[in-house]
Parts: structure tokens; sequence; C-alpha cells
């Protein structure tokens, strides 16, 4: 059975817990329990988290788990020594070591993630990369690798970072039994945007709203200005001017954000060739495709589809 360990400290992020239902779920799936959990502490006892909630956690002791995770906190704060010093000693007793969201934070103040890539919480990336100079930080990345560490971006990218963990143990489909019990798509792959379009729009009207939805239902036609307007119920000149009041971008740079973003969902999860990702996301050719990547990511539909197969 393999021994996994949630590691907690005051105002940890409580969203973090769901890891522990997440291999409370696998040995459901599994006919003798693969995991045992153990939320632990420095000192033991009940741990205050940022949203008031407490838990009860086991203190520090023999570091040789299987897999230690590390949660993250709403608020970034200087870790005690004792802490850092458990989770060097964990690197090495453990088969591996992880981090949710924050969590990067304690991994990168330990030393840890010296010289390794990894990633956090996109508004946090680049301050993790700052403050920490020798780890290489990629900020739009669901969880990376890096041989026995393994980091996750914010909330709820430890839903995506646990049923790896749990595929690699025990294999894909009781990953996906879980993901179907948790009513969440099945994971995200680690070079998976941490982003999203829709959100990045914000429309405030429930007009441009219904328009962009129908956008994204509809990548494959046009989509001219004239067909988002009907949708709407506006005139075209109505519906130009409103989108850009609310979305700050003009309807075909919306659309083009869409396309992209549905084109590199396509690249990353399936087998798709260039051709039929660009003909089913609207795209008129791949050059087209090739260069709204260029601008959208700094680089080509390869590169990204490269990028989301790394283990």
């Amino acid at each position: 059975m393999k021994r996994i360990g949630v590691v907690v400290f005051p105002g940890f992020q409580i969203l973090d817990m769901v890891a522990v239902s997440i291999f409370e779920l696998a040995n459901q799936d599994t006919d003798e329990p693969a995991y045992e959990v153990a939320v632990i502490s420095e000192h033991g006892g009940m741990v205050r988290s940022s949203a008031g909630v407490e838990v009860g956690t086991q203190p520090f002791g023999d570091p040789a788990y299987d897999t230690i995770i590390v949660t993250g906190a709403m608020e970034i704060a200087p870790s005690s020594p004792g802490l850092l010093a458990f989770l060097n000693d964990a690197l090495a007793a453990s088969r591996r070591t992880a981090s949710i969201c924050t969590g990067a934070f304690v991994l990168a103040e330990a030393g840890i993630l010296d010289g390794r890539n990894a990633t956090t919480h996109w508004a946090h990336a680049r301050d993790l990369q700052r403050r920490f100079p020798r780890a290489r930080v990629e900020e739009d990345r669901i969880f990376i690798v890096d041989g026995s560490v393994w980091t996750s971006a914010g909330m709820t990218a430890c839903i995506d970072l646990c049923l790896a963990l749990v595929e690699n143990d025990l294999g894909v489909a009781v990953s996906r039994a879980i993901a179907k019990k948790l009513v969440v798509y099945h994971r995200r792959t680690g070079g998976q945007s941490q982003y999203s379009a829709m959100l990045d729009l914000e429309p405030k009207s429930d007009r441009i709203q219904n328009a962009l939805s129908y956008a994204k239902s509809h990548l494959r036609e046009p989509l001219s200005v004239e067909q988002l307007a009907d949708v709407a119920h506006l005139s075209p000149r109505q519906f130009s001017r409103a989108f850009r009041d609310e979305t700050r971008q003009s309807p075909a740079r919306a659309i083009e954000a869409l396309r992209v973003e549905a084109a590199r969902t396509m690249l990353e999860t399936g087998r798709h060739s260039i051709e039929t990702v660009a003909a089913d996301t609207g795209f008129i050719d791949t050059e087209r495709m090739r260069r709204a990547f260029l601008r959208a990511y700094g680089q080509p539909p390869q590169a990204i589809r490269r990028a989301a197969r790394v283990p």
C-alpha cells in the first residue's frame, strides 16, 4: 500500500484537501486499498486553514512516504525551518514530492525546485521565478513532472495533478473512473493552458454572452459579424460597438481566440492531424492556424503538441 502524506501548515488553502478524496476514491476502485493517506503538519493536532476551517493532522515523523503533497496558501509566507527540513528529508526518502498551487513556493524555499521545471498558479508564477531564479518556472501549464518532483497550477488543478498521480500508479481506467465520480472531465494534460478565452473576454450583457456561446459551438462556420449580430438581436453596427465596449476586443480577434483555444485543446488531448484540427476549429488552412498560434502563444501548433506530450 502506498503512503501519501498531505502536508498542511497554518493558513493553507482548504480546497487542496480534495486531494484526499481522490486517493479515497481510488481505494474504492481497486480490489484492495492502494493508498493510505495521512494529513500531516510540523507539530500535529488541529491546523487552521485560510478559510477558518481546521483539520486534524499527525505530526511529522518518518519521511519515507510514497508521495508527499504540499498544499498551497492564499497568502504566501516564509516557511518554518522544521517544515523545510522535513521536505528535504522526504525528497530523499520518498518516491515522489508534489506541490499544489503556491505550495511550489514552499518547495522552492527548501531548494527542491533548483534546476527543475515547475509551475504554480498563473497569478504567482512570475513572483516565484523572481524570488527563486534557480527554478525554471512555466506559468501556463496545468502541472509539470520533473524527475520525482511534480508541481501543479492553482486551485482546481490539484484535481488534475492527483488524477495524474493515480494514473501513473494504477492506470488510466482507474483515473477515469475517479473523474466520473467527481463529475469532472477526465484530467487535463500537464501541458494544457491555465487560461480560458471565454473568461478573458468577460462580456457584461447576455446578448454578447449568447453571441460568444453561439460562436464557440459553431467554430467550423465562417461566423461573420452579421451572423453574430443576428444571434444577439442587434444590428451589425450596434453589435460591433457593444462587443468592443464589453470585451475590449474586436469580434474577429475574439473569434480567433476561441478558435485557437479549441485547436489547442484538440492538439493536447487527441491525436488529430494538424489539418483536421484546422478544419474542425474554423481555420481556412493550416498556415492561418499557425499564424494565429504564433500571435497567441509565440509558438506554432507543433510545439504546443510536443509540450503537451511531455510526461
